[in-house]
């Protein structure tokens, strides 16, 4: 038995990893839960964990410059559509992602996986100009050099803050702005009488222009992946493998849990039906894992990496993930 940390967040994919209902082979786990920001700064700066949820933007970041301390496993703990995570001044003529071309727009770092994908969908489908946007920051948890053209810097006062000021245009973040849909004043634009929302999301529909997108691309953004320090994966050429089956072994019970109904494991009421709906729309897993299955989506994401100067060169995809992994199913 080897010991290990496994720094996460608890989520119903990996709550069966982390209430033992599924176990690694030859690994005596002790598990880290916590919030994706403080996992990844520790991982990356300190190395703090031997397994780690960790940032696909980082991740391709690292990797490409050949400093990376991680390898990853096609374990895909984090995907999220974000076309809801683009807010906007509503003073400022913002009504398509056509008017975001030349604006000021902050984001809470450069290479965080959002933004990564909010930039490539603007560019690749949008057909924004995203090298034109002054690209406000509120610092990153690597360093990173761009070449020239790119207007990238750290804004120096807290994001949210300065949207509600009117400093910046927009913002690209996963979490709401406090300000959103917050009128003059204060008060909530639904009661302060005939005031308009200082902020609001760019697209108000945006499970319906996520769907579309989604149609069109063939994509379910991904945003974190389980990773294993290098040096450990040395030690133990099998862990990773071992590791992917007991994730994969994970994400089947958690969708097991999503269609029982005679005691609803999770507080929706339809959540069964939701669960059909969405997997017959996505191919039959809503939740796919494994390198074959994702190897499009992960070229698009080093493809947007390089557009965006976070890479200096292009990488293959499989030189992101461990190879004993890559031919596993998900």
């Amino acid at each position: 038995m080897i010991r290990l940390t496994l720094a996460c967040t608890a989520s119903d994919r990996t709550r069966p990893l982390l209430d033992g209902r599924v176990t690694v082979p030859g690994c005596d786990i002790t598990f880290l839960p916590g919030e994706p920001e403080d996992i990844f700064r520790r991982a990356l700066r300190d190395r703090a964990f031997e397994v780690s949820e960790l940032s696909m933007g980082s991740h391709i970041v690292t990797t490409a410059r050949g400093d990376s301390p991680y390898v990853g496993l096609p374990v895909f703990l984090s995907r999220a559509f974000r076309h809801s995570a683009i807010y906007v001044r509503t003073d400022r003529g913002i009504r398509t992602a056509a008017d975001l071309a030349g604006r000021t727009i902050g984001l809470p770092e450069y290479q965080q996986t959002a933004a990564l994908w909010v930039r490539g969908i603007l560019r690749e489908h949008y057909g924004v100009d995203t090298r034109g946007i002054a690209w406000r920051t509120g610092g990153e948890r690597v360093a990173i050099t761009l070449p020239p053209g790119f207007d990238v810097r750290p804004l120096g006062r807290d994001l949210e803050a300065a949207l509600e000021a009117g400093e910046i245009d927009a913002l690209i973040a996963p979490r709401p702005p406090a300000c959103l849909g917050v009128a003059p004043g204060g008060a909530p634009s639904g009661v302060a009488p005939g005031g308009a929302a200082l902020v609001a999301r760019l697209y108000s529909d945006y499970r319906a222009e996520e769907m579309a997108w989604h149609r069109a691309s063939g994509f379910f953004p991904i945003m974190h992946c389980l990773a294993v320090r290098k040096d450990v994966a040395e030690r133990h050429p099998w862990l990773p493998l071992e590791l992917h089956r007991a994730a994969c072994r994970a994400k089947a019970l958690s969708l097991a849990e999503l269609q029982m109904v005679n005691v609803l494991r999770v507080s929706l009421p339809w959540i069964a039906a939701a669960h059909e709906e969405q997997a017959a729309a996505m191919g039959g897993d809503p939740w796919p894992y494994g390198f074959a299955r994702n190897r499009a989506e992960v070229a698009a994401m080093i493809r947007f990496a390089l557009a965006d100067g976070l890479a200096a060169e292009a990488i293959e995809p499989e030189a992101l993930f461990h190879p004993s992994t890559l031919a596993e199913p998900g």
